[in-house]
C-alpha cells in the first residue's frame, strides 16, 4: 500500500477513535505513530519523532499566550467581572422584549473580550445569566440555547486561543488576526440579538414579562462598574497592534491586570488563586497534549506529502477559488457536528492550509499596491516636481499603475510581483482564518457534539438537552448568513490590512 493510500485511510481511522470516546490527542497521536510504523516499516524512525516532536512543539514561544489568556478568564469570573458585565447590559437593555437574553450576548461579548475561550465563556456567562433568565421566566431551552450562542463569542472577540493557535499553524501576525476579528465577533453579537429580537415576537411565551426601564442614574452606575473590562481589552488588544509588546507580553500583562482587579475587588484570595492556577493548568494541559498530537499527526501527513499532493491536483483541476472555499467551510460545518473546534483546527488546518495558499483571490492588483505605496511615500514627504506629481495622482485616481519612472520618482521599492504575492498570500491568510473560525464557532453550538450545548446543559438540570437543541437553530442560521456575508464581502475583515 502506497504512503498516500495509509494517509487517506489514517483520516476515517482517526475518526473511528474518537467515536470510539478515545481522547481527541491521544487518538492523532496513536493515528501518526501507527501511521508512521506502516509508512517507513519500521519503529525506530516513529520513536525518534515521538522523542523530537516533544521538543519542539512545546518550544514554541507563543503557546505561552494560551494559558495567560485562560488566566484571565479564571481572574475576570473571580473578580466579578461577568456579574458586572451582565448587569450593565441588564441595565441598558432588561426593559426590551427579552432583554435579559440580549444582555447576556452583551455580557458574553464583553467577556470574551479579557477571555478566550468559548467553553469558559458559556460556563462563566451561564453560572451568571442563567438563573436569573430562569427567575424571570424564560422558557429554560430558550435561555440555554442564549447562552450557549453568546458564549462562541468567547474565541471571535479577540484575544482568542482558536487565533493564537491558526496564527501558529499558518505563521500569520497575531495582532492582525485580532484586529479583523473584531468586526465579524461585533455582527455576530448584533446578529444574535437580533435573533432574539424576532424569536420572542414569534414566540412571546419564550420570554418573561418586560422590565420596566431602570433610572438614568442606575444605569451609567452599572456602566461605570465595567470600565476594568474596556480597560484590560483596549491594553492587550490596543497594546499589541500598537507595537507597545509582543502578543505574548500582552497575555501576560492582560492576566497580571485582571488578577489586580479581581484582588481589588476582593475576590482573589489565597484559595481561588490556587483554585485559578490548578484550572488554568489543568485546561492547558488538556489543549497542550491535544496540539501534540496533532503536531504528531500532521508530520506524519506532511512526510507522505497527502497535504501538497491534494493542493496540487486541485490547482490542476481550474475549479474556481471560491467553490473550492466553499466547499472547504461546507465540510467545516458538518465536521463541526462531531467534533470539537480545537481539534478540527489543528487537525485541519495542515491540510487546507497549502490548498487555499496556492489560490488566486485577487484581493489586490497591482494598481493597488501602487497606490497605496504612493500614498505612504507622499504622506512621508517624497518631493516631486509638480508634472512628476501630477501624473502620480492623476495614475492614483484613474486606477492606473504606475511608470517606472514614476516608481522611481517616489523612491519605493518593492512594488513587483514578488511583492502583491504576498500582500495577497496575508490577505487571504486573515480572511480564510476568520472564515474557518466563524465556522468552528457554529460547531460549538450545532448537535449532536455542540460543546457549547452541554457546558450549558450540564448547568440546566432541569432541561432536557433536545429542548436547547430544537431552541439553538435560529441562532445557527444568523452564523450563516454571517459566514456567507463575509464571503461575499471580504473587506469587512479586511479592513485593517494595509498593503
Amino acid at each position: 500500500m502506497s504512503a498516500l493510500a495509509i494517509a487517506a485511510l489514517s483520516f476515517p481511522a482517526l475518526l473511528t477513535l474518537i467515536f470510539l470516546r478515545v481522547p481527541i490527542g491521544l487518538a492523532m497521536l496513536a493515528t501518526g505513530f501507527v501511521g508512521l510504523v506502516l509508512v517507513t516499516g519500521e519503529t525506530t524512525i516513529p520513536l525518534g519523532r515521538l522523542q523530537t516532536e516533544s521538543f519542539t512543539t512545546f518550544a514554541t514561544y507563543s503557546l505561552s499566550i494560551i494559558p495567560m489568556f485562560l488566566l484571565m478568564g479564571y481572574f475576570a469570573t473571580v473578580g466579578g467581572l461577568s456579574q458586572a458585565l451582565f448587569n450593565a447590559a441588564a441595565a441598558i437593555l432588561g426593559h426590551r422584549k427579552g432583554g435579559l437574553a440580549m444582555a447576556a450576548i452583551g455580557a458574553s461579548a464583553g467577556f470574551g473580550a479579557i477571555c478566550g475561550s468559548s467553553l469558559a465563556t458559556a460556563a462563566t456567562m451561564g453560572r451568571v445569566a442563567l438563573p436569573e433568565l430562569r427567575r424571570h421566566g424564560y422558557d429554560s431551552g430558550f435561555a440555554g440555547a442564549t447562552l450557549a450562542a453568546g458564549g462562541t463569542l468567547g474565541i471571535l472577540i479577540p484575544p482568542s486561543v482558536v487565533l493564537v493557535i491558526y496564527a501558529i499553524l499558518t505563521e500569520q501576525n497575531i495582532a492582525k488576526l485580532f484586529l479583523a476579528a473584531l468586526l465579524p465577533g461585533l455582527l455576530a453579537a448584533l446578529g444574535y440579538i437580533l435573533v432574539i429580537a424576532v424569536y420572542v415576537r414569534l414566540r412571546p411565551e419564550a420570554a418573561g414579562p418586560q422590565l420596566p426601564p431602570l433610572p438614568l442614574r442606575d444605569r451609567l452606575r452599572a456602566l461605570a462598574r465595567v470600565w476594568p473590562v474596556l480597560m484590560v481589552f483596549a491594553l492587550v488588544v490596543g497594546g499589541i497592534y500598537a507595537g507597545w509588546f509582543t502578543p505574548t507580553e500582552g497575555a501576560a500583562i492582560g492576566a497580571v491586570g485582571t488578577g489586580l482587579i479581581a484582588w481589588a475587588n476582593g475576590g482573589l484570595t489565597r484559595a481561588t488563586l490556587i483554585d485559578s492556577l490548578l484550572g488554568t493548568a489543568r485546561a492547558s494541559a488538556m489543549i497542550f497534549f491535544i496540539i501534540f498530537g496533532a503536531a504528531f499527526y500532521n508530520g506524519f501527513l506532511a512526510i507522505t506529502l497527502l497535504p501538497q499532493t491534494l493542493a496540487d491536483f486541485i490547482g490542476a483541476q481550474d475549479i474556481a477559488p471560491l467553490t473550492v472555499l466553499l466547499a472547504i467551510l461546507c465540510f467545516y460545518l458538518v465536521l463541526g457536528c462531531v467534533m470539537d473546534s480545537l481539534s478540527m483546527i489543528l487537525l485541519t488546518i495542515p491540510i487546507f492550509w497549502p490548498v487555499v495558499q496556492g489560490l488566486d483571490f485577487g484581493f489586490y492588483a497591482m494598481a493597488d499596491l501602487h497606490a497605496a505605496r504612493a500614498l505612504e511615500a507622499l504622506r512621508l514627504g517624497a518631493q516631486l516636481a509638480p508634472d512628476m506629481l501630477a501624473q502620480v495622482e492623476a495614475a492614483i485616481a484613474t486606477g492606473a499603475e504606475l511608470t517606472r519612472e514614476q516608481i522611481q520618482a517616489l523612491g519605493l521599492r518593492r512594488v513587483n510581483e514578488l511583492a502583491l504575492e504576498r500582500v495577497n498570500g496575508e490577505a487571504v491568510a486573515i480572511w480564510f482564518g476568520i472564515l474557518v473560525l466563524i465556522v468552528v464557532e457554529v460547531g460549538l453550538i450545532t448537535p449532536p457534539v455542540g460543546m457549547n450545548l452541554f457546558v450549558i446543559g450540564s448547568m440546566a438540570t432541569d432541561t432536557r438537552v433536545t429542548r436547547i437543541y430544537r431552541a439553538v437553530w435560529p441562532f445557527v442560521a444568523s452564523d450563516i448568513l454571517r459566514i456567507m456575508l463575509l464571503v461575499a464581502l471580504p473587506a469587512l475583515t479586511l479592513w485593517s490590512l494595509t498593503i
